[in-house]
């Protein structure tokens, strides 16, 4: 009896799972509705830019690739620090040194022996896009010669998610409106709506005239001689898919 007392059970539960399920929502010709999905977007420009800063050395031993690698870290950092970057805005990623296996074949066996050791490490350094010019710059010139990503983010990156389901949920009632003018009957009131994970896109935005990269004279000072890069945030993109249920009236 214990194998038919299991599934008298299990039908038990899935007919409460559809019970709870269609208390949620009916529809039927005494409920009469309009059921509508569709997807939407918004947009915003980045206000942070995630900046990868690294540098690769190559020196014949393993102490000196430390030694250089210890000198050109400590550098680099110094000139994060004075271009305006605090510690909570660098993030480390990686550090090694290692013994070099990867040769140029142009290389001669002397090129060879100054070359058999590797060190190597970078960090992800969170800037304004306005200032990520700029603190690109004094990492270079410091020894930083593994640099130059950038992953754009939003600093609210949820308000935009939320605004693309606001939009979503805006264009539904508009084509819901639409089928019941088709139908000649009246749209009520939406009485359910749920959206999906939205899917988040990013593309290039279109470079502004006039980007200002100097913020502080301080900063100014710090710099080589010449101009940073021209650095423009990208658009990042946020898109939603939202069902929604309007009554008929």
């Amino acid at each position: 009896m214990r194998p038919f007392r299991t599934l008298a059970i299990a039908l038990l539960a899935v007919s409460c799972t559809c019970l709870a399920t269609a208390q949620t929502i009916q529809i039927n010709r005494e409920n009469k509705t309009i059921a509508i999905s569709t997807t939407d977007e918004a947009t915003a420009v980045a206000d942070i830019a995630a900046i990868t800063i690294g540098f690769e050395i190559f020196k014949p031993d393993a102490d000196s690739a430390s030694a250089e690698g210890g000198r050109r870290s400590h550098a680099i950092m110094d000139a994060l620090h004075k271009a305006g970057v605090d510690d909570k805005s660098i993030e480390s990623k990686t550090q090694d040194v290692h013994r070099n296996t990867n040769f140029d074949d142009k290389e001669n066996a002397a090129q060879r022996t100054q070359r058999q050791y590797r060190a190597e490490q970078s960090w992800e350094v969170s800037t304004t896009p306005q200032r990520a010019g700029v603190i690109l710059r004094v990492a270079i010139a410091a020894g930083a010669n593994q640099s130059g990503a950038i992953d754009w983010r939003l600093a609210d990156r949820k308000a935009l998610q939320a605004q693309a389901a606001g939009n979503a949920l805006v264009k539904a009632r508009a084509v819901a409106s639409q089928m019941a003018d088709g139908l000649h009957i009246k749209l009520g009131a939406l009485i359910y709506a749920s959206n999906e994970s939205p899917n988040a896109r990013i593309y290039f935005a279109r470079p502004r005239e006039g980007a200002v990269m100097y913020t502080d004279s301080a900063s100014i000072a710090s710099l080589p001689v010449g101009p940073p890069l021209e650095i423009h945030p990208q658009t990042i993109r946020e898109e939603a898919t939202v069902y929604a249920v309007f009554a008929i009236e």
